[in-house]
Formats: structure tokens, sequence, C-alpha cells
């Protein structure tokens, strides 16, 4: 009798006294009774999982993508749907901890491993993030290129200051932040639904869509060098390491009891809200590799909204040259348009994300609490400088498709220090009590944690040459 009453004291949620990470938004939102029906929970319930999707359709995502179709046509669709499959698996489990335990893993791993352990996970953690906001950061500067004409060296320039956007954020509240960004995300999705669906001329042949996810080439991957890095990079922006620690943080702004009813249903919705949120994010990526695939995969080139003719090979910036996919449908001028609108809001709704994970990750390993706005300044500056000093020194134009793809292998190669605490506390039944990851969750997890660590360590010299060949801008 006295185990389980410390057992059920282990795995309720922290008490409001102790100390919590975005502190604004926990427990802010209110949930129905346990007796409500299920759309009424649900919509109580979704959000977090939305906040974290965003991740997966950030400009990083755009460039993988892109160039995966444009190179190497429906061959790596299957690691889009694989790398989306890992993504719930371990988003579910990270918002598991979250529900169970009342703390973030970020704060879990704080309080359970030694200090060169936490020092050197925030690390990783910082710079998965700051490789993140390079992403975005890149994003951005194409789109304000796009809109307006400016170099990208001036457009990067200007991301540097977009904290302005987050200030007039940051007064919304929980619900509107997350509503904002699902109008974000349908904006993108309806585009590319309607291209792929209602125009005969870029419909896509299902059938070599279907044998490149079921009949994967694996084998080819393995030995082709550059489809190989685009593979890693692709996993890399889709299961992103910090994405880990904020969705743990997240599911902590509903209000929901701490009795084994509750639990059990706030697991149950979270699964839910990450599945149904995370499959709509495979969607969006596999309906621009495929697109890709068909605008730019063996053709000879394409004239750009100024009538200038673009040549489509190895060395191609795929990122400037995406609003293409969106012309049989719009045409040229309001394909560019509405690319750099919609890469603009991707670049900036994920910067609402990386901020707040920026906050779980600095509150809950160091119990550090900086203004929002300075951490974001900070994060920014420490990505884009390196970036813009690049870019200054190159004296032809720069690839930005191959920065933002070299930042999506370094999300890749710092996965494992969020993955296998993630799988260590979720699998502890010390940590989860009766909550603890079950016959499905405990061997596809650590599944997961295997594939993508083994994959990261036999790509790591390609990934490196190809990083060195970016710098150098060959």
């Amino acid at each position: 009798m006295k185990s389980r009453r410390r057992e059920k004291k282990e795995v309720s949620p922290a008490p409001p006294s102790a100390a919590v990470s975005l502190a604004q938004l926990h427990r802010s939102v209110r949930v129905p009774q346990n007796s409500a029906g299920f759309l009424r929970t649900y919509l109580a319930f979704v959000g977090p999982a939305v906040l974290v999707s965003v991740g997966y359709m950030d400009p990083g995502n755009w460039s993988t993508d892109l160039q995966g179709g444009a190179q190497f046509h429906y061959s790596l669709l299957w690691i889009v749907a694989l790398s989306s499959f890992m993504a719930i698996i371990l988003q579910v489990c990270a918002a598991r901890l979250g529900v169970v335990t009342g703390r973030d893993l970020a704060q879990l791993c704080a309080e359970r491993y030694p200090r060169f352990l936490r020092i050197a996970n925030w690390l990783g953690a910082e710079v998965a993030i700051a490789a993140c906001d390079l992403a975005e950061a890149l994003g951005s500067a194409v789109a304000l290129s796009l809109l307006f004409h400016i170099p990208i060296f001036w457009s990067l320039a200007i991301t540097a200051f977009d904290v302005v956007l987050l200030l007039s954020l940051r007064g919304l509240g929980m619900r509107m932040i997350e509503a904002l960004i699902a109008v974000l995300i349908v904006t993108i999705g309806v585009c590319y639904f309607l291209e792929i669906f209602v125009l005969p001329a870029v419909r896509p042949d299902l059938l070599p869509m279907g044998q490149a996810i079921v009949a994967p080439q694996i084998g080819r991957m393995l030995v082709n060098k550059d489809m190989l890095v685009l593979a890693i990079a692709m996993i890399g922006a889709t299961v992103m390491p910090h994405n880990l620690y904020l969705h743990s943080a997240l599911v902590q702004s509903r209000q929901f009891q701490a009795d084994d009813a509750s639990i059990r249903r706030v697991i149950r919705y979270n699964t839910i809200d990450s599945t149904v949120s995370l499959a709509i994010a495979f969607l969006v990526n596999a309906a621009i590799l495929v697109l890709a695939a068909i605008v730019f995969f063996h053709r000879p080139g394409a004239h750009t909204v100024h009538g200038r003719w673009l040549p489509f090979n190895a060395d191609t910036d795929w990122i400037r040259a995406a609003y293409l996919t969106l012309t049989p449908l719009l045409g040229a001028a309001a394909a560019s348009l509405l690319f750099a609108i919609a890469l603009l809001a991707s670049g900036q709704s994920s910067t609402i994300t990386g901020t707040l994970a920026g906050q779980v990750v600095m509150e809950g390993f160091m119990q550090w609490r900086i203004r929002p706005w300075v951490r974001r300044l900070i994060t920014r500056l420490a990505a884009v400088l390196p970036v813009l000093l690049i870019v200054g020194l190159h004296r032809g134009p720069t690839n930005i498709n191959a920065m933002l793809n070299l930042s999506q292998v370094v999300l890749a190669l710092q996965l494992p220090l969020a993955m296998i605490p993630l799988m260590v506390f979720t699998c502890s039944r010390k940590i989860m009590g009766p909550y603890v990851n079950g016959w499905f969750l405990r061997p596809v997890g650590w599944g997961c944690c295997v594939v993508i660590t083994l994959l990261g360590i036999y790509s790591l010299p390609a990934a490196m040459q190809s990083a060195w060949a970016t710098i150098l801008g060959h």
C-alpha cells in the first residue's frame, strides 16, 4: 500500500508552486469535464501538436523536399514517410512524459543526470535551436528577396531583427497563437492540394509514388553520398530535437486533474492531436516533394517570373525556384507572390515555436529566465552572423538551399541527445508509474532512436565534406 502511494505521488503533475517552464502559458487553457463529448474535448486539447507541427513545415523541410524531388524524383518519398512516422512516435512519448510527470524533458534531464551530461545536453539543444533558427532566417530572407527584390545579404540582415513580431504576439495568449499557426498551415496545404488534385497538368502518377514508399531504394541511398546526406537532412528537418522538449512543456498548458481517469484521457487526446497534426505535416511535405519531382526532375529548365531562363542542374538553388511549383495553378507572377508570402509565414511561424523551445531548454536545463525578446535576439544573431559572413565573402551567388540542408543535418546529428533521455524516462516505471510506455511504444520508440543514430553516424563523413563545400561555396 505504501509503495502504491509513493508511485502515485511520483507521477502526479507538479504542484503550482513548483518551477515550471513557459510559466505564462502553464495551465492557461481550460478543458471540459470527463463526461464531455469527443468533439468538445478534442477541440480543447488540440493545439500543442499543431504548434510543434509547424517545425515540420518550415523552410528547412521545404528545401530538403524540393531538392529530393528535383534530383531523385520519388526515390526519397519513403524517407519523408519514415521520418514522419518516427516523429509521431517520439512526439507522442514527449507529450506523455509532460502529462504524467508535470515536468518537461529538459527539467527531468537536469534533475536526474549529472552536471556534465546536463551541460552537454543543454549545449546540444542550443546548437539545434540555432541551426533551426538559421533555416527560418534563410527562408524568410528568400521570401523578402522575392517580395521586394532585396539582395540576400540585406534580407538576412533584416531577419536578424524580427523580434518585433514576437513582441506583438506575446499578449495574444495560447489559444490565439495556436489558431494563427493553424491558419498558416491550412493556407500552405490548400495551395498544394489544389495543384495536385485539381490541375491535370501536374497530377502525379500514384503507382510510382506507392512503389517508392513500400519498396525503398535503401542500397542506392547508402552508396550515393548526395542522396545519403539529403536523407539525413530530411530526418533532421522532421524529427527536430528541440520539439521534443517543447511538446513536453506545451501539453501542460491545459488545466487537467491528476486522477487516473483524467491523466489517461489527456494522454489519449494528446496522442490523437499528435497523430493528426503530424500526419497533415507529412501530407504537406510529401506534396512539396511530389510537385518538385513533376516540375523539376529531368527538365532542362524554366522561365522565371522575370522572363529569364533558369537551367535545372545539380547546382540549382531550388528554394529560390520553388515558386515555379505553383506556376501551373497561378501563373508565374501570382505564384511568386504567394510562395514568398507562404515561405515568409512558414519562417515566421516557426520563429514563434523556436523561441518557446528556447525558453523551455534554457529554463529547464539551467534555470535561467530571461526576457523572450532578448533570448530571441541572441539566438537569431548567433545563427545569422556566421551566414552573413559566408554570404558576404562569396564572390558568386550563394546557394541558399545548400545552407538550409546543412542546418537540417546538424539537427539530425543532435537528435540522440534528446531522443535517448526521452525513451529512458518514458520506459521507466519509477518515473511514469502505470503510464510507462507499453508493448508498442517501447520497441518502436527505441527502434527510431537506433535507426536515426546509426544513419547519423554513417552519414557523418559525407555530411562533413558537404558542409565544407557549402561553406567554401563550391
